[in-house]
């Protein structure tokens, strides 16, 4: 019975541990900001922000527009200085993306 339940736990483990990933991922739970792109452009006038989110349930279903050109609409940004990715996941069972984006 002990073996059994720990070759059981063993498999477990593995499994949700998962393969290497290029963004940083927690098994029990994720709250990252990474950068994906930035531009030389130089402004004197202030930047603005646009966010674009997307949800994730049960990592089964997953809605939204995360783009960044829903980001640039939504900021009303026409000339992209740098995108962020902000990424919030609790043990796969809700996920909120953000796509960052800043700019004039």
């Amino acid at each position: 019975m002990k073996k059994s339940a720990l070759i059981a736990l063993a498999s477990a483990a593995a499994l949700l541990a998962g393969c290497a990933t290029s963004q940083p991922v927690g098994v029990l739970y994720t709250n990252v900001s990474v950068p994906v792109a930035v531009t030389h452009a130089q402004s004197n006038t202030r930047l603005k922000v646009g966010v674009a989110t997307c949800t994730s349930v049960f990592s089964l279903v997953a809605v939204g527009d995360a783009s960044i050109a829903a980001a640039m609409k939504n900021g009303d940004i026409t000339k992209v200085h740098s995108v962020d990715w902000k990424a919030e996941n609790t043990l796969g069972v809700i996920g909120k993306y953000e796509c960052i984006v800043r700019g004039e």
